[in-house]
Parts: C-alpha cells; sequence; structure tokens
C-alpha cells in the first residue's frame, strides 16, 4: 500500500484548527497540517480520531508534544495508524527552548 494520506499536526501561539488548517496534495497523495495553540494540546486527540475516519494513514506530531502526547494519540486512535514526531538533535535543543519561551517585559 502506498502513502496517499497523511498528516502533520503543529503547536503554535494563538492558532487553531478551525483557522489553521491547510489541506494540498496532488492525484497520489493528499497532506493536511493543523495548528493547534501550546495551551491547548489536548485537542490534538479529537483531531486524530477524525483525521482516521477521513483515512489518513499515518500521523505525525510537532515535537513541542513530545513523547507522552505520542503515546495518548496513539492509544486514543486504537493505534489504526502510525503516530511519530519530528525531533531535534541535542545542540538544538536549548535555542528551541529559547525561542519558545514566554517573552519577558522589557525592564
Amino acid at each position: 500500500m502506498a502513502l496517499h494520506n497523511w498528516a502533520y499536526i503543529y503547536l503554535s501561539p494563538n492558532f487553531s484548527p478551525e483557522e489553521n488548517t491547510v489541506t494540498t496534495g496532488n492525484e497520489e497523495c493528499k497532506f493536511t497540517a493543523i495548528g493547534i495553540d501550546f495551551e491547548e494540546k489536548e485537542r490534538v486527540i479529537p483531531i486524530a480520531q477524525q483525521l482516521v475516519k477521513d483515512g489518513v494513514q499515518m500521523i505525525e506530531l510537532c515535537g513541542g508534544f513530545g513523547p507522552i502526547w505520542i503515546a495518548k494519540v496513539s492509544e486514543a486512535i486504537n493505534n489504526a495508524v502510525p503516530v511519530g514526531s519530528v525531533a531535534y538533535g541535542p545542540e538544538a535543543r536549548q535555542p528551541m527552548l529559547d525561542l519558545l519561551a514566554p517573552d519577558k517585559p522589557n525592564n
């Protein structure tokens, strides 16, 4: 079986699936990207369940979800499709934490 439908779910400040979902593709493969706010990670569960109902064959999560959410999503969809995650190497972890830290007010 060839890959013909997959999704990526990512975290971004003040994003919502209602406003920040993009689907693209061609005659061979459909790709859907869905944005969720950092403070609403739990929304990934019903989204993943719906994606499976809609025929996705693979779900990839942004690294901000972490391994616990990979397990939660996999369990919630009864392991119907593979669920994985983007990961950064050790050299990128501190720069990513700095980038994602809340803004500090100017003193």
